[in-house]
């Protein structure tokens, strides 16, 4: 065997090396939505770096009651991503001169006769740390002191930009998503179909459709955005590189401003800015959300150092509350562990 010879095989074991490495976070993920136990994987994963498609599966039922496979182009709930989506509304607003993050909200929602709209502002709606958590009842904290997760500070953010942006939430949305290009996504109303989903409540992989949806014109802001992995992609590319926000508003969204515990970013508290986790894991920094309810269960993350979004979908929710982010955490997991995201 000559030397040239030894030179090329050895070169062609580094390759297949460096391309095992590299994708085999593709095998792990694959091998994890293909089990069935503590529960089935029923949604779609996005994986994008630079713009390009990484990772793309589909995998399970659009419905119990029309079984066919679910597509990567099938519209879904996303629940309480929503709200990051009305952070960058009201954000536009304040660019705009139109809105003081510091300003009581009472200046701007004049029907509120409670005490409290004079104190709590909306910093503080922006980031949950108003203490509200009733309309007619006492704060349950002073205003700052403390964090308190919840749909009505996004439900009141969403009456604000009405008021400032003189157009309904509805309007200001789909108009921003017209902008984006992002043309599968919308707010929810019960009479427009597209290609959304059913969503499902799961008890030991058992699936019941949910028959009435608990999204109104009211909470819009919270939880009502219906779109697709590929938008979310584009969300996260128009977002994360000044595409919507001057660079000051987008240190104020992504800058920790409280401290919050979710599961999926670990068992300790981690930053929380403007309807943003702001978390590190092994040296990997992220921003990320979940959403939950409905039926439905999703996330989205974005790596900012390499680029990288992981974006989840699924149209089930499960009725064990440890189970509810399984599939998710784990794929994120094994996203921080990989090569795609440490290069």
């Amino acid at each position: 065997m000559t030397r040239t010879f030894k030179y090329i095989c050895f070169l062609l074991f580094l390759s297949f090396i460096k391309s095992f490495a590299q994708d085999q976070y593709i095998f792990e993920i694959d091998s994890l939505i293909g089990t069935k136990n503590p529960r089935n994987f029923n949604g779609v994963i996005l994986i994008t770096k630079k713009g390009k498609v990484q990772y793309s599966r589909a995998h399970g039922i659009k419905d119990i009651y029309n079984p066919v496979p679910l597509q990567m182009d099938n519209q879904f709930e996303i629940m309480s991503n929503t709200k990051q989506m009305t952070a960058v509304l009201l954000l536009q607003e304040a660019e705009k001169g139109k809105v003081d993050f510091q300003a009581p909200i009472g200046r701007y929602l004049n029907d509120l006769t409670q005490p409290w709209a004079d104190s709590v502002t909306i910093h503080q709606l922006l980031n949950h740390t108003h203490g509200i958590t009733d309309l007619n009842k006492a704060l349950v904290f002073k205003p700052g002191s403390d964090f308190k997760y919840g749909n009505l500070s996004s439900i009141l953010l969403g009456k604000i930009i009405e008021k400032v942006s003189g157009q309904s939430y509805r309007s200001a949305a789909e108009n921003l998503f017209r902008k984006l290009g992002m043309n599968d996504t919308f707010c929810y109303s019960k009479e427009d179909k597209r290609k959304r989903v059913t969503g499902h409540m799961a008890d030991h992989n058992v699936y019941s459709a949910v028959e009435e949806s608990f999204i109104t014109d009211e909470n819009l802001p919270a939880d009502g955005i219906i779109t697709t992995a590929k938008d979310l992609s584009i969300w996260n590319n128009a977002l994360h590189k000044g595409k919507m926000l001057t660079p000051e508003m987008y240190r104020l969204m992504t800058t920790p401003s409280a401290m919050s515990q979710h599961d999926v970013f670990g068992k300790e508290k981690v930053g929380y800015g403007y309807n943003i986790r702001i978390a590190n894991d092994q040296g990997v920094s992220y921003f990320g959300h979940t959403g939950l309810g409905n039926g439905f269960a999703s996330l989205n993350i974005y790596f900012p150092k390499s680029d990288v979004s992981l974006i989840i979908l699924e149209n089930q929710m499960n009725e064990n509350s440890d189970l509810y982010y399984y599939f998710e955490t784990e794929i994120k997991d094994i996203i921080v562990k990989s090569n795609l995201v440490k290069e």
